[in-house]
């Protein structure tokens, strides 16, 4: 079996970010050292590299799941997680990257053309970083992101000037053996080739690649045979070349019907955006320049059939060439009419200068919306559910074991106006709400009787006074209702003193009463004299 892939399918999962680090500093005669925890290392990416090592995807065919370092956690003495390495992964030239779907995601032609096949996940902030005026000492920490996870699929098509098509066994691997360095497999049975070949032709000055497609039949662009499934490296080629055979043994072919059926085929086959012209549009196959090699003239029945067939494919606008790969007769002229048909399609590409972008700092806009709030249904109960980039972030940051993170989290939300839009959309006390994707989501019911505020944590690290006895804590109109209450029976007490007041239960003065008191202590004293 030929070692040679040129479709596979690739599962990249980027590296995980390191969890922030709650650590409080201890020394020597400073009991309130403050907090000192560092932040976790963001993970490692997977990036996609053209190569000029790599000449085939045969590696991603043996290891298609790949996968970039993570991140390591942070430190106490605010030491910062190292960075999750990235994974680098050389792909050949000409090398399309697209989804299952067959959208296409990049197109790496040049030497040194990247594509970032998966993100590493952003690294959680220690509760150094987390630490204000207000929560002097985080007790918990940010937690780390995963790194995405993308399915690509990896299609190689050949960079070439020239394609040779043509029948199986037609010569094309004679011909481009003998015009070239390259040494692709030779036998006298169809289907030899296997694989695409590639060999650099040296016309004059003009230097320029030529590709040996596997052979076509008829259906091939429908998938017979094998040259539906080669088909896409002729799609870069600037020129075609059709090769027919002229001694053929087979009583129902000669060259006018191959030509014409390679012809159909290439009509049939429709080619991505991946070539485009100098104006951006496709251009299909059948409508490149063409050449004609009639070959293995060298034998007596080939050399009469290569004279009849000439005049007509002259007449239908063909340059024909007589040839013969095996005796080398006639390749110069073909060669230098390759390198005439490479010059004007290199001629004709606009190389545009590269463009530098200036970045320009714009303030934040304020109408910029940073969620959505949709409202669903799941078992005839309403649910609200909250999609943006960033809750869908502190979502996954959260350590939701930790009842300070939790608070954290309730006051970033309250913040980004979270509660006021659920207010507004109708959302009612003990209503269900989803932060995120279905895929990663968090769900809860939403309580909008909590108070925001750092200030309202308890002494303890790691505690939030909020977040106790969740249960039985009194909703706003009950609150609402106690306080009256206490208004009431406060005005009730003061409505009864004033009535006693009033009654003349309050008669006597102060003065009265001291006077009085003084009284009694002197008759006291009177007494003592006279015993």
């Amino acid at each position: 079996m030929a070692a040679f892939v040129d479709r596979v399918t690739l599962h990249a999962t980027a590296g995980n970010g390191g969890h922030g680090c709650v650590s409080i500093k201890r020394e020597k005669f400073k009991p309130l050292g403050g907090p000192d925890g560092g932040n976790g290392g963001d993970g490692g990416d997977i990036i996609l590299r053209v190569d000029p090592q790599v000449t085939t995807l045969l590696d991603f065919h043996h290891l298609p799941h790949r996968k970039a370092g993570n991140g390591e956690p942070g430190k106490g003495g605010l030491r910062p997680g190292k960075q999750g390495e990235d994974l680098i992964l050389g792909v050949p030239a000409g090398t399309v990257i697209k989804t299952r779907d067959g959208d296409i995601l990049a197109d790496l032609v040049n030497v040194g053309d990247e594509y970032l096949a998966a993100g590493g996940g952003q690294g959680g902030l220690g509760n150094a970083a987390i630490s204000s005026d207000k929560r002097k000492a985080p007790g918990f920490a940010l937690l780390g992101i995963p790194g995405q996870e993308q399915d690509v699929v990896l299609e190689l098509k050949s960079v070439a000037d020239i394609a040779l098509v043509g029948y199986p066994s037609a010569g094309k691997s004679s011909l481009i053996a003998a015009m070239s360095a390259a040494r692709p497999k030779i036998a006298d049975y169809p289907f030899t080739t296997l694989v695409p070949n590639l060999g650099v032709v040296q016309a004059g000055e003009v230097r320029f690649t030529v590709a040996d497609v596997p052979g076509l039949i008829p259906g091939a662009s429908e998938g017979k045979g094998l040259g539906h499934e080669f088909l896409r490296h002729v799609e870069r080629c600037a020129a075609i070349v059709h090769v027919l055979d002229c001694g053929t043994l087979e009583s129902d072919r000669d060259p006018i019907s191959d030509l014409e059926i390679i012809e159909a085929e290439l009509a049939n086959y429709e080619a991505d955006s991946t070539f485009a012209g100098t104006d951006g549009t496709i251009v299909p196959l059948v409508e490149r320049p063409k050449l004609v090699a009639l070959n293995k003239v060298d034998m007596a029945d080939g050399l009469d059939m290569a004279e009849f067939v000439r005049p007509e494919l002259e007449k239908r606008g063909y340059q024909v060439f007589e040839i013969s790969a095996l005796a080398h007769e006639g390749l110069r002229e073909l060669s230098f009419a390759m390198a005439k048909l490479v010059e004007q399609a290199r001629a004709e590409r606009v190389v545009e200068a590269p463009v530098v972008e200036v970045p320009i700092i714009r303030p934040r806009s304020v109408k910029q919306v940073e969620f959505v709030i949709r409202r669903e249904e799941q078992n005839l109960e309403p649910l609200w559910r909250v999609i943006g980039e960033k809750p869908e972030r502190w979502i996954m940051q959260t350590d939701f074991r930790n009842d300070e993170a939790v608070g954290y989290l309730a006051d970033r939300l309250a913040k980004l106006g979270v509660e006021t839009q659920l207010f507004k959309a109708g959302a009612k006390p003990g209503d269900a709400v989803v932060i995120g994707s279905e895929e990663n989501s968090v769900v809860f019911d939403w309580e909008p009787t909590m108070a925001a505020g750092a200030e309202l944590l308890g002494s303890r690290r790691g505690e939030d006074i909020r977040l106790e006895d969740r249960g039985t804590r009194k909703t706003r109109e009950e609150k609402r209702a106690e306080h009256d209450d206490r208004k009431a029976a406060k005005a009730a007490a003061r409505d009864e003193l004033e009535a006693e007041r009033r009654a003349g239960i309050w008669t006597e003065s102060v003065h009265a009463k001291a006077a009085e008191r003084a009284a009694k202590q002197r008759a006291q004293e009177a007494q003592e004299d006279q015993q």
